[in-house]
């Protein structure tokens, strides 16, 4: 398996602290074993409009340093200026599509293949029906823009947070509908547990769409930490032979959090379960 851990948990999102510098999150995460970083994008680390020519060259050449290197990049959505492909308001498209096209040259400058990409959510008073056209009018301007760079953009179904996108079905219509080549699914576990479904039944029944997951316990805690068994998620993902990266996107709710505490325990916890595996 190769692991990969989120920077929200070090960043300000969606609290200001506990923040790293992300060459101190890259160096520690190295020491833990971990293969990549996802990097998500807002500050200090990844905001676009705050990296120049010169800082994304001297920090992919410091992640490769460590050997390690960026399995993703997760744009910011649903707070602040909001960032949502969804939104009834077209202003708001409009800049989260150059935004998130922005994210696509830095994952290009980073030598990162994979940005995620969440459809957002509509308020009341919006149809579905309209808030969906919205999404696939975006997913496809940015997906077209992707694709010229070689980055492919990874549909996540966000039911705990939005709803439009709730489940992986929702994702694949979605998908299918963009006529893209350069789009894919990704699905992250707190989302199935929010849902109360299985994570490792999303692992048999859409193993072949599914090139990305996000970990995390019940309550956004490090894999391990809060109740659910991974054993057999993970004997599902061996089962298929999944090669894409498992990315800890944990313990980043609130200020009182120990991240690279809880780094260390997901990596263990997990690795333990692989020990295991038939």
């Amino acid at each position: 398996m190769k692991y990969s851990f989120n920077t929200w948990a070090f960043s300000s999102y969606p609290n200001w602290l506990p923040a790293y510098p992300i060459e101190e999150v890259i160096r520690r995460l190295s020491v833990l074993g971990y293969d990549a970083v996802e990097l998500g994008c807002t500050a200090p680390h990844a905001w676009p409009d705050f990296m120049d020519k010169q800082d994304r060259k001297a920090l992919l050449s410091f992640v490769k340093a460590h050997n390690m290197v960026f399995s993703t990049l997760l744009p910011v959505t649903g707070v602040a200026a909001g960032a949502n492909p969804a939104s009834a308001n077209a202003r708001e498209r409009a800049w989260t599509v150059k935004h998130l096209c922005d994210i696509c040259d830095l994952a290009a400058d980073l030598e990162c293949r994979q940005i995620l990409y969440v459809p957002g959510f509509f308020i009341y008073g919006t149809r579905r029906e309209d808030a969906w056209r919205w999404a696939l009018e975006s997913l496809t301007a940015i997906g077209q823009h992707a694709q010229r760079l070689g980055i492919r953009l990874l549909i996540e179904p966000t039911p705990s947070d939005a709803n439009l996108v709730e489940t992986l079905d929702d994702a694949k219509e979605l998908r299918a509908q963009s006529g893209l080549d350069n789009v894919d699914l990704m699905f992250d576990v707190a989302h199935a547990l929010f849902r109360a479904e299985q994570p490792e039944d999303y692992v048999r029944l859409y193993g072949a769409d599914i090139r990305h997951i996000h970990l995390s316990d019940y309550n956004r805690m490090a894999p391990g930490d809060s109740g659910y068994d991974f054993t057999e998620m993970m004997q599902a993902l061996k089962d298929i032979s999944f090669d894409g990266y498992l990315t800890m996107e944990a313990a980043f709710t609130k200020r009182s959090e120990q991240p690279f505490t809880a780094a260390r325990r997901a990596i263990e916890y997990l690795r333990g379960i692989e020990a295991t595996l038939r």
